[in-house]
């Protein structure tokens, strides 16, 4: 792939998703809701652009996967820290697969695919943009001869404060700490695939989390 073409696999499938993140915010209410159709579709077609745009990218994981567990629990523990003390309140508007337990298949495979987005779209989509282009992109604009986890101040805290932007307000400060964390990550294990592992731990453990409490406005 050209110079000029070398983002498209890391930016392609972060764009498409917050494309279809766009579309959920559409109106609707119960099952009609554009997040019950919109999130099922986004996981599909971004998990599809990841096999599409696979052999871009190096998956092999090294000694930081102790590190990177680590760090996914971490950032899970901060993500619901402040409703756990008190300091935020329920959050229980949201993508409810509740809705859905009239069938047992609509059910199983609504939670199922929302689980799948969660725990692998999400943290591959977004590892792919935040750490693998972008927290390399504003070091060089040939972001692909910059090794991979190569630390500045600069785009340590530009990647972070884009990264706590890109959640709901409330989730502002935790979002900030935890793109900190996973660009640590980064650097510590200069490895794309511990990132997308701290990633994925934090997220399977909040869906958990979420399923349990009814925490809908976590998702």
């Amino acid at each position: 792939m050209s110079a000029r073409n070398a983002p498209i696999p890391y930016v392609a499938p972060f764009a498409t998703f917050l494309l279809f993140l766009a579309i959920s915010k559409l109106g609707g209410e119960g099952s009609s809701s554009a997040i019950y159709w919109a999130y099922p579709i986004q996981t599909v077609v971004c998990g599809a652009m990841i096999v599409f745009f696979r052999r871009y990218f190096s998956w092999q994981l090294n000694q930081g996967l102790v590190f990177s567990l680590i760090a996914g629990l971490l950032v899970l523990g901060i993500w619901v820290a402040p409703q756990i003390s008190g300091f935020s309140g329920p959050r229980t508007e949201g993508f409810n697969p509740d809705l859905f337990r009239s069938g047992t298949f609509s059910y199983s495979a609504i939670l199922g695919l929302r689980f799948l987005r969660l725990a692998l779209v999400v943290p591959i989509v977004e590892e792919l943009f935040w750490r693998g282009f972008l927290l390399r992109y504003l070091i060089a604009t040939r972001f692909d001869s910059v090794p991979f986890g190569t630390f500045s101040w600069s785009s340590f805290l530009i990647v972070s404060l884009l990264f706590a932007a890109e959640h709901a307000q409330q989730d502002w400060l935790p979002g900030l700490l935890a793109g900190g964390i996973y660009n640590a990550v980064a650097y510590r294990t200069k490895s794309l695939s511990c990132c997308v592992v701290a990633h994925a731990i934090t997220n399977f453990g909040l869906g958990i989390y979420i399923v349990r409490t009814r925490q809908w406005g976590f998702w």
